[in-house]
This record gives C-alpha cells, structure tokens and sequence, in this order.
C-alpha cells in the first residue's frame, strides 16, 4: 500500500485534483447543452465514478504490505470498522446528491455561478471544520487570507453574473422574439439522444443566434424560469458539498473516538471506496426512478433508450473518471497535509470558467464591464490556490 506523507506530493496532489475538478463539470454540461437527457448523462457519470474508487483500491491501497496501524483495503473489509464506515458513506451520500442537484442548476443559473457559489459555500463552511479537526495542523496565517479571497471572489463572480446576464439580455432583444418563447424538442431529443455533429453548426459564439440555439438544444429547458429558485436550489447544492470533506476527515481520523480500542482508522482508500459506494447506489437509484418521472421539464425516457443512447456516452464517462480522481486526490493529498488546505480543491472554478468560454463560448462578446470583472475574479482565484497551498501541514501518520 502506498501513502502520501510529504507536504510536496501532497501539494502535487492537490493540483492535480484542481485540473481534474475544474474539468469534469463542463465534460457534463456540454452533453446536456445538446440535448441528452441528464439522467443518460448521470448514469454514466455514475458508474464511471465508482470505478475509479475501485481502481484506486485494488492498486495503491492493496498492492504491497500494510503499515503498522494502516492494513491494506483488503484486510479492513473484514474489520469491525462500521462506524467509520458509515460516516464514509454519509459522506458519498452527500456529494451524490449535491452533484445531481447541480445537473439541474447548471442550467438555470450557469456553470460558473453554481460552482463559484457551491465552492465558496464548501472553502468557508468546510475548511473551518476541517482545521479544527485536524487539531490545527494547518498554518492559520495563510488559511484565513485564503478563505477571504474566496469570499471576495463569490462576491465578484456575484456581479460577474448579473453584468453577463444582462449583456445576453440585449443581445437576444436584436433577435425580435421573446426569448422565454417555448422551444419544442425533436423526436430525437424526446428519446434522449443527441447529436454532436450539429455542433459545428451553431452560430459564432456570443451572439444572439448562439444563445438561443443553445436554448432550444438542451434537455433542460430553463429559459423563463426564476433565478431566485436556480439560487436557493444551489444554496442547497452548497450545503449538501459541504458535509462531504468533514465526514471523510472524520471516517478515516476517528476523531469522536467511535471506533473500539485496537482497530486501526479506516485507511484513506478503504474510505473512499465506500464513500463512492453509498453515492453510486443512491444515484442509480434516483435517476433510474427519474427516467420514468423526471423534472425540471426533461422528457421521459426508459432503460431500454439509455442502454441505446451511445450518443455522448464518453464524455459522460469521462467525468465521472475525471470526478473521481479529483476526489481520490483531494482526499490523498488532505491526509497528509491537511483537509483545509486540500480544500484548495474548490478553487476548480478558475479550471471551469475556462473550459466555460471555451466550450459554450461563455463572457464573449460581453462588455468591458463583464470582462474586467472576469479578469478579476479568476486572478482572485489563482491567489486563493497559491494562499491555500502555503497553509498546508503535515500529519503524523504513526
């Protein structure tokens, strides 16, 4: 078994979850701004996820001798370990259902605001918890300035977000048609497919004609609805994510003494194989039941169509992969160096917002105003990663 106990690869680690987290929303939201349905999208996404934490303990958590005090994935199966366990899960649980709540925020409220807002919600109520249950192992003098340049930049993406809406507003006004208009699906559409061919028929990105082409093609239809409810669905997004990085700090350092005298922590890969296996369970679950009774003004669809929907399927396989070793990462680099600083890991924001403008072609076209507010809240961004980073510790692992 192989365990991470310096702080540099821990910080390597903890990049490395930055790239993968930042990357894996846009590979969803791109397949669902064509039209597949999102619990297609999910379903794949799903499976994908849990093979990661599969893969991730049947090598580096098996292969090789355990340590003392760390047995290998194997041999904690059978341990009376369910007490961390269980938090492990709770913890799978609750990030399932915050990633399936923001499927459906995506659309009402941007991939970028919603991972800002998620992020900030994660990095302010989750890095504070995190420390204190690590028993301060973290630098507080660099974790503090982190955190507010976190709070600054919700607050910036905030304003961000209205100066962007209101420049798409008056480019759909030259179009002469009331943009909240009922856009009908395709026969295609109905039966969960999509087509990414006509991608390349779109109109220029950041025009009028994209916007609303974008509008008609996606599964779901969120033009005319209230902002208002799109916020407070994210808000709840943000709590459910931040229940998830103290309940694995908890699972795999038994800080509440549940465990009985003897029996080793639940190593971090034992951990996250039951953290992943609690979110697959409950996600396949919900959204086979959501093919038959789905919301948000998604078609309906069956298991037949989804096991005949290959249209997409890989980039929907591809992030789950890319979720799952951003989490499998996250959780390596924060046993060693602290949950706090991995806690870094929310700055993916700064990695999606690209992905944003490079995909959906997000903030083009857009006025001054939007783009020095752009410029600003990714620069805030980098200096949270780097504040972040600085603050991390390191764990004594015997």
């Amino acid at each position: 078994m192989y365990i991470v106990e310096n702080k540099g690869g821990a910080i390597a680690l903890i990049l490395f979850a930055i790239l993968c987290g930042g990357s894996f929303a846009p590979a969803m939201s791109f397949m669902e701004r064509r039209g597949r349905l999102p619990q297609h999208i999910y379903l794949d996404y799903s499976i994908a996820n849990f093979l990661v934490a599969v893969l991730i303990a049947f090598t580096v958590g098996q292969i090789g001798h355990g340590k003392v005090g760390m047995p290998n994935f194997f041999t904690q199966l059978s341990q009376d370990n369910w007490p961390s366990v269980l938090i492990a899960m709770a913890g799978g649980l609750a990030l399932s259902l915050g990633n399936m709540i923001c499927q459906y925020a995506w659309a009402f409220v941007g991939l970028s605001l919603v991972n800002i807002i998620v992020c900030c919600m994660i990095v302010v109520l989750g890095t504070t918890v995190n420390y204190f249950l690590d028993g301060r192992i973290n630098r507080a003098e660099f974790l503090s300035p982190g955190v507010a340049c976190f709070m600054v930049a919700v607050v910036l993406s905030s304003i961000l977000h209205s100066s962007n809406a209101q420049d798409k507003k008056e480019k759909l006004s030259s179009l002469g048609v009331d943009f909240t208009m009922r856009f009908f699906l395709s026969e295609e559409q109905k039966k969960g497919y999509c087509d990414e061919n006509t991608a390349s028929n779109l109109a220029k990105p950041g025009t009028a004609e994209f916007l609303a082409e974008i509008e008609k093609r996606r599964s779901i239809k969120a033009a005319g609805t209230s902002t208002t409810r799109g916020l407070a669905v994210v808000l709840f997004a943000g709590l459910c994510f931040f229940v998830f990085s103290p309940a694995f700090n908890l699972a795999t350092n038994d800080q509440w003494h549940l465990l009985k005298k003897g029996v080793p922590h639940l190593v971090v890969y034992t951990a996250f194989f039951y953290f992943y296996l609690s979110g697959f369970v409950i996600t396949v679950c919900v959204n086979i039941w959501l093919l038959y009774r789905p919301i948000a003004g998604v078609p309906a669809s069956t298991m037949e169509a989804y096991l005949r929907d290959w249209n997409g399927r890989h980039w929907a396989l591809l992030s789950g992969l890319l979720c799952g070793f951003c989490n499998g990462f996250q959780f390596m680099g924060g046993q060693a160096a602290g949950f706090a600083t991995a806690d870094a890991v929310m700055a993916s924001p700064l990695i999606c917002t690209i992905w944003d403008i490079i995909l959906f072609g997000e903030y083009r076209r857009s006025s001054r105003k939007t783009y020095f507010l752009l410029t600003s809240m990714l620069t805030l961004f980098v200096v949270a990663i780097g504040v972040l980073l600085a603050s991390a510790g390191h764990r004594k692992t015997a």
